[in-house]
């Protein structure tokens, strides 16, 4: 397959709470982590892999929350989606440098350790901010969102209902990762595990039914406003070809 220099990028913290709630530097945090850490990133290796002889890849870790909305999480998934937007935009500034890059779309994956991911759910304190892998959970949400139902505190449920079932092998995970990256045609997003292969699927499903069912409020131009057009620019022309007969008389 050839020798390749290839770049991982692993950029990620988020907070688990109302969108609300956050503060800004919850906000600033997760923007700086996750966007602006992988944009420094791309900024600063992109001259290497330029002047290399050796195509350059770049396996970037992103997120299901990349390409769905997930509530309880909704600045991280910004910025997901903002990573995602900056790949996609600039695979088309350096593919003719013969650069390739693969958004890396996880869904729930485990540890595989005995490290407690939420270790710090035993620790003592009244206000002892709880950590799920690279999520911070806030305390105690804000009282309009306070209640257990909440739809903006599924997400602190599900990683607690998760903790170490997330089904999704982070080992395996890595092997196939690896094997990506001595891929000669590499996909521009790699799904691991079921969740997020359904989860997206169904998710695209329903923007292209949306689509659908909208589309016929898409300002189409009628004939008579498609005429009047015609008219208008065939009356510019005339203008022209006018003007341009003045100055051959001159």
């Amino acid at each position: 397959m050839g020798l390749r220099s290839a770049s991982p990028i692993y950029a990620n913290r988020g907070v688990v709470a109302p969108a609300e709630d956050q503060s800004d530097d919850d906000l600033r945090n997760q923007f700086n982590t996750n966007f602006m850490g992988t944009m420094h990133i791309l900024q600063s290796s992109l001259p290497y892999f330029r002047k290399n002889d050796v195509p350059g890849r770049y396996l970037i870790f992103s997120s299901t929350a990349g390409a769905l909305g997930v509530p309880g999480i909704a600045p991280y998934c910004a910025t997901k989606y903002a990573v995602e937007g900056l790949v996609e935009s600039m695979l088309y500034e350096v593919h003719h440098f013969g650069i390739k890059a693969t958004l890396v779309e996880p869904g729930f994956v485990r540890d595989d350790d005995t490290v407690g991911v939420a270790e710090s759910s035993t620790s003592s304190g009244p206000h002892k901010i709880k950590r799920y892998g690279h999520f911070s959970v806030h305390p105690r949400p804000s009282h309009d969102y306070a209640s257990s139902g909440s739809p903006a505190n599924m997400g602190k449920r599900v990683f607690q209902w998760l903790d170490k079932r997330q089904p999704t092998s982070a080992v395996r995970s890595c092997e196939l990762i690896w094997q990506l990256g001595h891929c000669s045609y590499p996909p521009l997003r790699l799904l691991l595990g079921s969740y997020a292969v359904d989860s997206i699927r169904d998710r695209l499903r329903s923007v292209i039914e949306e689509i659908e069912d909208w589309k016929h409020l898409n300002f189409a131009v009628d004939e008579e406003d498609e005429k009047a057009a015609d008219d208008a620019g065939m009356s510019a022309d005339g203008d022209d070809n006018d003007d341009d007969d003045d100055m051959d008389g001159d």
